[in-house]
């Protein structure tokens, strides 16, 4: 099993949840998050003021998965091909465990 988690822009996320639901899986965690890469943020006007903003609105997915296709499903949709795309992280999941029925490993999933 695999913990699949994907740091991309706001606005992909509506083909990454519409991408991922097309390989079947049937749960996702989303979270609003703030941070920055190599971008180092950016700077912006405000009634004529500059200000720099150094942590930049991203948006975290988190898939559990039994198989470890979802991370290129995710690449492909969230892509841009511009600097800020984000990241995927991949990790082994050791359990899973459905705290209604107790069921765990794929099972769980």
């Amino acid at each position: 099993m695999k913990l699949v988690t994907a740091i991309i822009k706001p606005f992909k996320l509506d083909d990454v949840r519409e991408a991922i639901s097309e390989t079947g899986v049937s749960g996702i965690t989303v979270v609003e998050v703030k941070g920055f890469g190599r971008q180092k943020g950016h700077t912006e006007l405000y009634r004529g003021a500059e200000y720099v903003v150094d942590f930049l609105p991203k948006i975290k997915v988190e898939v559990a998965i039994s198989s470890d296709q979802v991370d290129q499903v995710i690449a492909d949709a969230a892509k841009t091909s511009k600097i800020g795309d984000g990241k995927i992280f991949v990790s082994d999941l050791d359990q899973v465990v459905r705290i209604r029925t107790g069921e765990s490993g794929d099972e769980a999933l």
